[in-house]
Parts: structure tokens; sequence; C-alpha cells
């Protein structure tokens, strides 16, 4: 008895085993799904990847918008100019520029927001000449916030456009 107890008990925990490595498998391959190309996903990245927010990358700045605004101020568009003027010169990278919003507000309008801003960069880049395939965008609202604090000046930092180069 206490042999059949053993072996059901074995195959159990061959079956749990299995089961739980196919879904975590599973799962490392969604999120590493990058706009649903798996090319981009599957190459190492060659820049910081907090992208412009880290100001790492000589050229590619990091842009800012008024509150609940997404219309480009006018030092964002001489911003973007310098941008596609590094975006022009990086022709084997595709930018993915990320919508930012400061903590206030619902998640629902913020995520919203960041998106209509990641759209403006976009439009603006392209009436500048750069490809519209080789940039993609996403918001993420008030998710990844660069200062924590509660004062204008944290609340102004997180209203952004952030531009992550990727591999083509």
């Amino acid at each position: 008895m206490s042999r059949i107890f053993a072996l059901v008990f074995v195959a159990l925990t061959l079956v749990f085993g299995v089961s739980c490595s196919s879904k975590q498998k599973k799962e490392e391959t969604t999120t590493t799904d990058v706009g649903a190309d798996p090319s981009i996903s599957g190459q190492a990245m060659s820049f910081d990847p907090m992208g412009s927010d880290s100001g790492k990358i000589n050229g590619l700045e990091t842009v800012n918008f008024d509150y609940d605004q997404a219309t480009l101020t006018a030092a964002a568009r001489k911003t973007l100019a310098g941008n596609a003027n590094w975006i022009k010169t990086n022709s084997g990278m595709t930018i993915q520029v990320e919508g930012h919003c400061d903590a206030r507000g619902s998640i629902e309008y913020n995520l919203s927001l960041g998106e209509r801003r990641a759209k403006a960069v976009k439009n603006y880049l392209v009436s500048l000449g750069i490809d519209a395939k080789r940039m993609t965008i996403i918001s993420y609202g008030k998710e990844k916030l660069l200062a924590q604090g509660d004062s204008e000046g944290d609340h102004a930092r997180n209203r952004r456009a952030n531009f992550v180069p990727l591999p083509q």
C-alpha cells in the first residue's frame, strides 16, 4: 500500500511540476513581446533601458508637457527636432515613445492622456521626416513616475514623453 501511495505521490509531483513549468514559459513569452514583433524582443538592447529618461543617450532627450495637456510646447518642438536628427542618424533603431503623466487623476484618464502625448510626439516626428513605421507608442499613465514627491516640480518631471531605442 505504501508503494502505491509513493508512486501516486511521485506521479502527482511530476504532473504539477510540468504544469507549473509550462505556465512559467508561457508567461515569459508574453511579457517579452514588444509591439508584437518577436525580432525586437529577442535582441539585447544597446542603450540604457530607461531611454531618454536616463540622460545617458547623447542627442535623445525626454520632452515635458504642461499640466493636463498633450500639446507640444515650443521647447518640446525644439527638443524633438534634435531627437529627429538622432533618430535619422541611428537608422537601425525603432523608437518606442512612452507617454507619461503625473500622479494626479484616475488611472483611466492618465492612460488616455499618456497615449495622446505619445501620439502628439510621434505625429510631430513624422512631420520632421521620421518614418512612422520606425516608431511605436505606449502609455504608462502614472505607473512609471520619475519623481515620487508631491511638489509641482515633481509633477512637472513626470509629465513627459520618454524615448526608448530598440533594435530593429
